[in-house]
Parts: structure tokens; C-alpha cells; sequence
């Protein structure tokens, strides 16, 4: 049996989805590969009560551990600390030591970005937040947060739980020291293993894969299995502990039986299979893009180390870049229209010509919400991928808003991408 925990994710900036949370499905990863099971992340806005319930509820599934995400800053909103301490049972007080440590940290990164406050109004914020709940340990602040390691107050059960600032860079940097505190660390001592295996696919229906799995059923115990449907690709990711692996390899084994023809990867995204491939095979690659206006070089670019295969990138959305930058010809144009396969070929074939690339990608179409016609309506998108072992392309009719058209089209073009370079079920 797995160690078990709950996040409490606080901001309401995030709750309404002006900022993405990035710090949940982080924290339930690293505690996943720690052998802990993460069974609730639950976000709360910059409300005390909010938060009070939100401890309270996940205390009540028998939790041993609860992290907390945000409220740790100068400002009134920032109620993190103090309403953890509270519900513990253990009241605050302001650590001396830590306050000038604080204040050192603030007149350093004042200095620094040229930043005048109010002293007065400065000296308030540190204060607030070097208050410490009694017992806690105080993690190293980052940033200017410190963050804390809040056990219940003595004579008092219930879970540890272990305060983080909000923002990904300051709580990533913190985390190892969070897994050292001693109250953490003698709960993650003799974790079991928790293993995390994910199969892909491509062309398989959810239906045909839930037919598989129901077959199945009787030799897959112990397994923890869950499927997501994204823009065609089928992802099943399994958890399950140690003694389990028999009935994982047996999954994988009826998976490959069955869908064997549509699985593209046994564990790295479709990125990295795309990555992987370039740089196996020594290859470099350039885009030119209509429609998605450079977010297939974007996507290609946010891997670290693209730089050994992606050249560049060009966003021609005009008729007159798509001729004067990649050589299309007008008359290309005039003939079958921007939004063609033709097109696509050409941009495809300009791009590899103009940076000298092995591989080239072209992708034109319609976005919408307007521009469509009877014959070209919305969402109608060629793609088209040219290298040294041939061509792939495909016309799309998508459907979805204009980001969903867009990002639908990079998908489509990674995929033609690992098709041309692996193999492998085809787009």
C-alpha cells in the first residue's frame, strides 16, 4: 500500500484561470516517483475559510501528508502560513533571525532591479513573513518566501504538512530541502515503489481500446490504469506497484496484440520520439508555416537541445512572404489557391531549400472563424513534410475554435514528422 497525500493548491488568480496551476501536477509527479499517491489536488482562492475547508477535507481521507502551493508573500492576501498554523494548533510568532534574513534577501533584490518602496510598509511585509507556527521547520526562502514544515501541535493527530511558495521556481528550488525535514523524511522512509508505465497510440479508437481492456480484465489486477484522448492520440498510463509487474507486462502484451499497429511509443511523448529521431539519424529540419503562424517551430524549439536539429523557422502568412521568402511560385498560388496541397509541398519543399535542411515542413489552411469558403471551409488545413526518404502529407477538415485548429495542425504535422522519420502508424 502506497504512502498517500493531498495538495491544496491557494490563489485565486489561479482558481480563475488567469494563471495555469504548474506546481499540482509537478508536486504529484515528483511524489509519485517518491512512491506516494497523490488522491486529491484541490485549488482554493485567497480565502482563509476556503482554505481552512480545503485542509479539513483532505485531513478527513486520512492523509498523512498535505502540501500547500502560494500565500506566502508580503501582501494581506498572503494567508498561507498563518491559517496552516492555525488549523495545526500550533499559533505564530515572529522568528527575529529569520526577519533580518528576510529583509536581506528584499534590500538585495531592491538593489538589484533599482525597485524604491516605502521602508515602513517593507518592514511590515518581512515581518509577515517571518512569522513562524510553533514547531514548524523553516525551509531556506528561494525568493523572499521561506517556506515551512508544519507537524501537528503535540498531543494533536492528523497529517504533516508542508507549506511551499507559489511561484514554480522558488518551490521547485525548494523542494529538496522540503523531502529533508525530518517530519517528511520519516514519513517517506521505506515508501513502496510506485511505478508509472505509459503506452501511446495512434488510430485507435476509445471504444475498440475499452473492448481490450474489458477482455482483459481478469488478468490485470493490481493495476491502476487510466486512458486520455487528445486530438487522436490515445495515452494509457499504468500505475501499479512492484508485485503487479506480471499483470502490467500482460497488459502490454494484449495491447500489443491487439493494437500493436497503432502504438507509436511505450513511453516518450510525441515530441520526444520526434527529437529522437532527428537527432538518431543526424538530421536537421526547418518549417514554414501559414496558419499556425510558427507554432510548429515553437513546439519544436521548447525542447532543450533542439538547436542540433532545427534550423529555423518561417511564418509566411501572406502570399507575398510565401513567394518572396520560400519560393513559392505565384502562379502555384493563382492555380490551387494558398490553402492546397500544392502549397503545402511547396512550402514544405522552400523551407528545406532555404536553410539547407534535410527535412522540410509546410502547413497552410483555414483557421477561421472567417475566411472559409464552400469548397475551403474552416478548418481546412494541409500538411505537408518533405525529407530524405520522401514525402508524407495530409488534408484535414478540423473542427474547433481557431487555437484548436492551430494546435491541431502542429500535432498532425509532429505525427507526418515521425512517420516520415521511424515509421510507424501512419497520421
Amino acid at each position: 500500500m502506497s504512502i498517500r497525500a493531498g495538495i491544496v493548491v491557494t490563489g485565486t488568480e489561479v482558481l480563475t484561470g488567469r494563471v495555469a496551476d504548474a506546481n499540482g501536477p509537478w508536486l504529484a509527479e515528483r511524489l509519485r516517483e517518491l512512491g506516494v499517491d497523490v488522491g486529491h489536488v484541490v485549488v482554493v482562492g485567497d480565502r482563509p475559510d476556503d482554505l481552512r475547508d480545503a485542509l479539513a477535507f483532505l485531513a478527513g481521507t486520512g492523509v498523512p501528508l498535505l502540501l500547500t502551493t502560494g500565500g506566502l508573500g508580503p501582501t494581506a492576501d498572503d494567508l498561507t502560513a498563518e491559517v496552516v498554523g492555525a488549523y495545526q494548533g500550533c499559533p505564530s510568532d515572529v522568528d527575529p533571525e529569520l526577519e533580518q534574513r528576510i529583509a536581506a534577501v528584499v534590500d538585495r533584490l531592491m538593489a538589484l532591479r533599482g525597485w524604491r518602496a516605502d521602508p515602513v510598509s517593507t518592514a511590515e511585509g518581512v515581518r509577515k513573513q517571518a512569522r513562524v507556527p510553533a514547531g514548524a521547520t523553516v525551509l531556506d526562502p528561494v525568493g523572499t518566501a521561506p517556506g515551512l514544515v508544519v507537524p501537528p501541535a503535540e498531543g494533536r493527530t492528523g497529517p504533516v504538512v508542508v507549506v511551499l511558495p507559489g511561484p514554480p521556481g522558488e518551490l521547485r528550488g525548494m523542494w529538496p530541502a522540503a523531502l529533508a525535514a525530518a517530519p517528511v523524511a520519516a514519513l517517506l522512509t521505506g515508501a513502496p515503489e510506485l511505478r508509472q508505465e505509459t503506452v501511446r497510440l495512434w488510430g485507435t479508437l476509445e471504444a475498440q481500446l475499452a473492448a481490450t481492456l474489458r477482455d482483459a480484465d481478469d488478468e490485470l489486477g493490481g493495476l491502476e490504469i487510466t486512458t486520455c484522448l487528445r486530438e487522436g492520440e490515445l495515452e494509457i498510463v499504468t500505475r501499479f506497484g512492484p508485485d503487479a509487474q506480471p499483470a502490467y507486462d500482460r497488459l502490454l502484451a494484449v495491447l500489443s496484440e491487439r493494437h500493436g499497429d497503432t502504438i507509436f511509443s511505450t513511453g516518450p511523448d510525441l515530441d520526444e520520439v520526434v527529437a529522437g529521431a532527428l537527432v538518431e539519424r543526424g538530421l536537421t529540419v526547418a518549417t514554414a508555416e501559414s496558419c499556425t503562424g510558427g507554432l510548429l517551430a515553437g513546439r519544436l524549439s521548447a525542447r532543450a537541445g533542439s538547436s542540433a536539429f532545427l534550423l529555423g523557422g518561417v511564418a509566411a502568412y501572406a502570399n507575398s512572404a510565401k513567394e518572396a521568402l520560400l519560393d513559392v511560385p505565384a502562379a502555384l498560388i493563382e492555380a490551387h489557391g494558398a490553402v492546397s496541397a500544392e502549397v503545402a509541398a511547396a512550402l514544405a519543399e522552400g523551407a528545406r531549400a532555404r536553410f539547407g535542411a534535410d527535412v522540410g515542413v509546410g502547413i497552410t489552411g483555414v483557421a477561421g472563424p472567417g475566411g472559409g469558403t464552400a469548397d475551403k471551409p474552416v478548418g481546412t488545413v494541409h500538411v505537408c513534410v518533405v525529407g530524405p526518404d520522401g514525402q508524407v502529407a495530409r488534408a484535414l477538415r478540423l473542427r474547433g475554435s481557431r487555437t484548436a485548429v492551430r494546435e491541431r495542425s502542429v500535432t498532425m504535422a509532429l505525427h507526418l514528422l515521425r512517420e516520415l522519420l521511424v515509421g510507424g502508424p501512419p497520421a
